[in-house]
């Protein structure tokens, strides 16, 4: 599977559950209702976070934000609040998940269902509100990628 390219998300959750994970098991799963997944093990933080929180938010990184796809991949970072420490964010409107600045677009989403599978659940989410970048973004609207093992952009 690491031949097959992927964008890059980080996905957040807020209120006293706030934390973020970087997440390249992400995609749309339905227009009616709108709605989405992602994938996360067992054993990641993000994973007791998001079925706690029952809402959370992704971020869709565009080609310069690598270096926070990093940190938010690096399993030693500091958790809860000191793990945004000088990234800019704000909260959802509808989640209060973090919205990474720079991002490309953001979702918002309730939590709808979860299914065990293997060593992963796939968490399926209803978009309560969607927004993308306004005017003319500073990666030119390239997105990240990630393939075999190795961050890229397209375009």
């Amino acid at each position: 599977m690491s031949r097959f390219a992927t964008g890059v998300t980080v996905i957040t959750v807020g209120t006293e559950q706030l934390h973020a994970m970087t997440a390249n098991a992400f995609t749309s799963v339905s227009l009616a209702p709108p709605s989405v997944l992602c994938s996360v093990g067992h054993g990641a933080v993000m994973h007791r976070a998001l079925t706690s929180a029952g809402r959370f938010a992704v971020n869709i990184l565009g080609a310069g934000q690598e270096g926070l796809a990093r940190h938010f991949a690096d399993k030693g970072r500091p958790l809860g609040a000191a793990q945004f420490d000088g990234v800019e964010w704000r909260p959802g409107e509808r989640t209060g998940a973090p919205l990474l600045a720079g991002s490309l677009a953001w979702v918002e989403c309730e939590l709808t269902a979860a299914h065990s599978f293997g060593d992963h659940t796939i968490f399926i989410g209803t978009v309560l509100d969607a927004a993308h970048a306004d005017g003319v973004h500073r990666d030119g609207g390239r997105g990240l990628l990630f393939v075999n093992g190795q961050f890229g952009h397209t375009g």
